[in-house]
């Protein structure tokens, strides 16, 4: 039996401070951590992100190159986590206003994006612009918008970014 991923950064009970053990709860799922002195189970949960494919008039598409780690230097489109309690579309709208002024239009879905030993699970949205100026916040160097013939496929910043781009243009 695997143990869930990044299990060994938590060493204590978020309830009572007791130490954690790895413990098999059911066959069928991974080594969980559980805490000795009280038996709460801690779920290592995944963490939900959003990401716009923002298309303009002219069928270009809005790509950031990243001031941030992971993958500073490279393209990707808006987006970011989801906080707690925030609806989906709701925080792909704001990621898209936070990282690039713009205010979008969902279209529709792009896909789900998901990928084993990794805990973020990112859906993808098309929208449209409906108003704003272009801009970049502190996550990012530059933006612009890129003919899809001139996407720098070869400097995306993430898996998800790629295969994103490559199903919502039918590559």
């Amino acid at each position: 039996m695997h143990l869930q991923n990044d299990s060994t950064n938590y060493k204590f009970c978020p309830h009572c401070s007791g130490a954690l053990e790895q413990r098999l709860i059911k066959q069928t799922e991974p080594m969980r951590l559980v805490c000795i002195k009280c038996d709460f189970i801690f779920y290592l949960d995944p963490k939900l992100a959003v990401g716009t494919i923002i298309v303009n008039k002219e069928n270009h598409i809005l790509l950031i190159r990243r001031a941030i780690e992971p993958g500073y230097g490279k393209w990707v489109f808006p987006g970011g986590y989801v906080d707690r309690g925030e609806e989906v579309i709701a925080a792909a709208i704001r990621e898209a206003r936070e990282e690039c002024g713009l205010k979008v239009q969902i279209e529709r879905l792009v896909n789900i994006y998901s990928y084993a030993g990794s805990a973020p699970v990112i859906i993808v949205y098309e929208t449209s612009v409906i108003e704003g100026q272009l801009a970049c916040d502190d996550e990012g160097l530059e933006v612009r918008f890129f003919p899809p013939s001139e996407i720098p496929w070869d400097n995306l910043a993430f898996k998800s970014t790629r295969e994103a781009l490559h199903e919502f243009l039918k590559i």
